[in-house]
């Protein structure tokens, strides 16, 4: 009864949509607005692209964003795959449930606790804030989901294809990286882009344990938008969905051709015995 097509389904399902995804249509339209007034329509024009990129406060701050994005999460990736090779692999340990409780506390964590909490670390450390405390507030929150995505691949793996590579005379270091490695590669890349989006769009942390001259675009986006929205942040906007977008179309289609490559080895195995 719940599987079939009823009028009321498409409604909802259209509502739930547009509910979703026509305010980033909006904003997509409306940033080739020429008027500077963002909800009257005054015809196509790309000025405001123009402007964007003339404007050094917006571009300085997309640019230290971009950084502090591929540095945290390349190291959240790191950190976050060491964390759930060690909660896949080890189940008995003393003091694993500590362990998993911190690395999974950042996922329960208000990000204003996070923030307040790094903020204070940093300055009983007397350090000075900017793009490295960032970055490493980023990575700290960041490599959670990393060792969730990592750690629920881990235990659907299949162990015996490890077992066959150490019976053959594979070291335990040659077998992760030739043998797991790529094969929970797919995880790997999606834990990377969902850490890279999480610092992409972070604001709270980032407004804690930012410094002079470390001013990330959501800080910026923010300052001006208090001022009144202006045509340059639905241009901004719109380039930020757009990268998203290519990230996951980028995403979806590494793991569909893994999922093809995985089915094509298993049928050659399969041939070959």
């Amino acid at each position: 009864m719940f599987n079939r097509l009823t009028p009321f389904n498409v409604t909802a399902l259209a509502f739930g949509y547009a509910f979703l995804y026509l305010p980033i249509v909006i904003l997509v339209i409306f940033s080739f607005n020429e008027s500077r007034l963002v909800t009257v329509w005054a015809g196509f024009s790309t000025k405001w692209y123009v402007s964007l990129f003339d404007n050094t406060k917006i571009m300085d701050g997309a640019w230290t964003t971009l950084r502090i994005a591929f540095i945290s999460s390349t190291l959240a990736l790191v950190f976050g795959t060491l964390a759930g090779l060690a909660l896949a692999r080890f189940t008995q340990f003393r003091g694993r449930t500590l362990f998993s409780g911190m690395v999974a506390a950042p996922l329960v964590m208000p990000e204003v606790i996070t923030g307040l909490s790094m903020l204070l670390l940093f300055v009983a450390l007397d350090w000075t804030r900017g793009i490295g405390t960032i970055t490493i507030a980023h990575t700290t929150f960041a490599m959670a989901y990393v060792a969730v995505v990592v750690q629920s691949r881990l235990v659907t793996f299949d162990r015996s294809i490890e077992e066959a590579a150490l019976d053959l005379g594979a070291t335990p270091a040659k077998t992760f990286f030739v043998i797991t490695l790529p094969i929970i590669a797919p995880a790997l890349v999606a834990g990377w882009l969902l850490s890279f989006t999480l610092s992409l769009d972070d604001l709270v942390i980032a407004s804690f344990t930012s410094g002079p001259g470390a001013t990330t675009l959501p800080m910026e986006i923010y300052s001006m938008v208090r001022l009144g929205v202006t045509p340059e942040i639905n241009a901004v906007s719109t380039i930020l969905v757009g990268i998203v977008t290519v990230g996951v179309l980028i995403a979806s289609v590494l793991q569909k051709r893994a999922a093809l490559q995985r089915i094509a080895d298993e049928r050659l195995a399969q041939a070959s015995e």
